[in-house]
């Protein structure tokens, strides 16, 4: 059966040139974004997690930017029926819709679904948070090591808050995190198609390099700064944030933590390219083959 319907989604790692590409591709389109950013959400958070400019916003209608508070959960299961309720929104008006992000599980729950995860006993999230305090960053790392091996190769490695839900999850049902996905694939009323973004692994890391020196040049130490009395929260755990907290709490230098984050931002990069890789129903193209690309969606699309 021919769906009239289809969302074109871009992906592919940070500091890649996603959101020009989107943006250019919904303006050929006459269309809007829905966003597949993890933290672009959250209203609260801006140079750190390098969102669309103001004008970039006012030239594309998005969602899925500044949609969240950091004091919300927001999770892959929750995104999905976000996203699912503007796509369709959107296709009230028109056959096009452009999804945009490098946060792979929210779009694998965009097309495919997810199944809830189970309520874990607050006897071991307890358990595995007073572990987490008393031996560190280190000892979680090394136990999600052991216990989820598939999930650690794609994890935020850095963020502890990712890696105790999901150390309580293997902990509770002996399987992966990774594992809490439709057993039976959900079918969509709407065509997909993926484009995925590349290039050569030293321009990436340029990019990446570059874009944290920016970040720091239009003030992030002040951002942070400002969400110190935050610190502790799920949304915080993250590059760009937990490295210049080090750093105001004096456990580093104002150098080291910009390191931190170009080295942090870098190992995230290779573990989204791992992700992406594994998804066969991605076309690649290098980040600046705008015209091919549209060229490939004008023929692939209904």
């Amino acid at each position: 059966m021919q769906l009239k319907n289809t969302v074109i989604i871009i992906c592919g790692p940070t500091a890649i040139g996603k959101t020009k590409l989107a943006i250019e591709i919904a303006l050929h389109l006459q269309t809007k974004i829905i966003s597949a950013d993890s933290r672009q959400c959250f209203k609260e958070l801006n140079i750190g997690v390098a969102k669309p400019s103001l004008y970039e916003l006012n030239l594309v209608e998005h969602f899925f930017i500044n949609s969240n508070s950091i004091k919300e959960d927001t999770n892959a299961v929750s995104f999905e029926t976000y996203a699912l309720k503007k796509v369709n929104a959107i296709f009230q008006s028109t056959n096009y819709a452009v999804m945009v992000g490098g946060t792979g599980l929210y779009i694998k729950a965009f097309c495919e679904g997810l199944d809830e995860i189970p309520a874990i006993p607050t006897e071991l999230r307890n358990d595995i948070y007073t572990n987490y305090k008393a031996n560190g960053l280190t000892w979680l790392q090394k136990q999600l090591q052991a216990k989820d091996k598939n999930f650690w190769e794609i994890a935020e490695q850095q963020n502890p808050q990712r890696l105790m839900r999901a150390l309580e999850v293997v902990e509770f049902t002996g399987k992966s995190i990774n594992e809490f996905r439709k057993r039976k694939q959900q079918t969509r009323d709407f065509n997909i198609i993926k484009i995925g973004l590349e290039t050569e692994r030293e321009k990436l890391y340029s990019n990446i390099n570059n874009r944290v020196d920016e970040m720091i040049q239009m003030g992030l130490v002040e951002e942070v700064k400002n969400l110190l009395p935050f610190a502790n929260y799920n949304a915080l755990q993250t590059v760009g944030y937990k490295e210049i907290f080090d750093y105001l709490n004096g456990n580093c230098s104002l150098d080291f933590a910009i390191e931190s984050i170009k080295q942090h931002t870098r190992n995230y990069a290779k573990r989204q390219i791992t992700w992406f890789k594994k998804d066969k129903d991605i076309k690649w193209f290098n980040q600046n083959e705008y015209n091919e690309i549209i060229a490939y969606i004008n023929a692939v699309k209904p």
